[in-house]
């Protein structure tokens, strides 16, 4: 969902705290030569808040005494370095998600690396587990893969830098979830880098056996997408057959970001899994995207016109209402899929993934399964300032059919399946178990 408001373009975003975004590894950061051009990033930023947040109390923090508080230090900012510390502490005051500011320099930076070619990565990716950073996932043929890193292995130290010191850095008062997601951020910021130079891991394989590996990254798999003034997503999706225990099928569908590539591939995937006795919609990892998808995904699966949920803005609601598809690509009329839909989730599901599963669980639609979601909801807006830094702030609040409100609180399962180290050293996926045994319980 794009918007032109003023002379200014931004995108409508739902996207976690854009972690796919904000997880970027190290970059040289821009600065700007004009001291003048900091202050007048502050009140930018400042101003921007003011005239588009969805609620004009700003849930009770009086934002006018913000500004004349730390407007003076903004103005004694030598760098911007120092600059940005203000800025963020003046969004921290709100303490909602989706107020992230981007450094002009790590957008900058990042466009340039996927134009050429060097941004990469290990194949691999983590969750946080009992205060471990474990390995949850090992892309198949991708370099972990063939450097012989598994499942269910935790990530000691990458290049040298111990894990548990930057697990150190926390702050203590996040939850489990915070923690969760910040942790996943700090590693993954390491593991990434330029494509064809070696990450060295430091690896426990849970058994007693300590290794280290040299893992060559690769390039990111996936299409590369830009969105305004954002570094560019990498668009990656799939969809499989499955078999229930009682021997029934369901199709997987699964993608990691909500962006309009997914379409086509979604629509395909919905036509031939049609025969199929249960369909799973894994989001699990994904952080959101264009909150604007979530209606005509809906439509794959809902044969109503029915609201998922609504959006408060500053200037009224907007209703998620489900586009049911009745023609297909080739013009031929057809139904939404009927059968059970189940839905997988966890700790770094968020915004426009939350809505979505949030949604479709109030209307009864979908039994959702894993674990609680980010509950970081709110949809942003981008706005790049007079210093070339680049301002997310939210704009709405979404609320399900039902009136919950999913910030703060996320969307907890019908059915929890924790993850542990044990499944993943094992190979067992209890989220998707489950989902499929809840499909033949509903007679497949």
């Amino acid at each position: 969902m794009t918007r032109v408001i003023g002379t200014r373009r931004a995108a409508a975003l739902a996207g976690a705290t854009l972690a796919a975004v904000i997880a970027l590894g190290p970059r040289s950061l821009a600065q700007s030569p004009d001291p003048a051009a900091r202050v007048a990033a502050f009140d930018a930023a400042w101003r921007l808040v003011r005239d588009t947040h969805f609620d004009p109390t700003f849930g009770g923090v009086d934002w006018d005494a913000v500004g004349r508080e730390l407007r003076p230090r903004a103005e004694a900012a030598a760098t911007d370095a120092e600059l940005r510390a203000v800025v963020e502490e003046m969004l921290g005051r709100l303490g909602q998600s989706h107020f992230v500011l981007l450094p002009a320099g790590a957008v900058d930076d990042e466009e340039g690396a996927a134009g050429g070619g060097a941004s990469g990565d290990p194949g691999l990716d983590v969750r946080l587990l009992d205060g471990r950073v474990v390995v949850s996932e090992v892309r198949a043929g991708g370099p972990a893969e063939s450097a012989g890193v598994r499942p269910g292995w935790s990530v000691d130290a990458v290049d040298g830098l111990a894990v548990d010191a930057l697990l150190g850095r926390l702050p203590a008062s996040l939850d489990s979830r915070a923690a969760g997601l910040e942790a996943w951020r700090a590693v993954t910021r390491r593991l990434r880098g330029p494509s064809g130079a070696a990450v060295r891991l430091e690896l426990d394989d849970g058994v007693g056996e300590r290794r280290t590996i040299a893992v060559t990254r690769a390039p990111e798999p996936g299409e590369p997408v830009t969105v305004g003034s954002l570094p560019p997503f990498r668009v990656r999706f799939s969809r499989r057959w499955e078999e229930t225990p009682a021997g029934h099928r369901a199709g997987v569908i699964r993608f990691n970001v909500w962006l309009a590539q997914i379409g086509q591939p979604f629509a395909d995937a919905i036509e031939a899994f049609g025969a199929a006795d249960g369909l799973v919609i894994d989001l699990r990892g994904n952080p959101g995207g264009l909150a604007a998808l979530l209606m005509g995904i809906a439509g794959y699966v809902l044969d109503e016109p029915v609201a998922l949920g609504r959006m408060r803005m500053r200037e009224g609601e907007m209703r998620f209402v489900a586009n049911p598809r009745r023609v297909n690509a080739r013009g031929e009329r057809t139904t939404p899929y009927a059968g059970p839909v189940a839905i997988l989730v966890d700790g770094l599901t968020g915004s426009a993934s939350e809505c979505f599963a949030g949604g479709l669980q109030s209307l009864g639609r979908a039994r959702v399964f894993g674990e609680r979601t980010m509950g970081q909801a709110l949809p942003a807006l981008f706005d790049r300032l007079p210093n070339g830094d680049v301002l997310i702030h939210a704009y709405g609040d979404f609320v399900t059919s039902s009136g919950e409100r999913l910030e703060g609180r996320g969307v907890t399962p019908d059915e929890p399946t924790p993850l542990t180290r044990a499944d993943l050293a094992g190979g067992v996926d209890r989220a998707l178990a489950a989902a499929l045994a809840w499909i033949d319980r509903t007679g497949g």
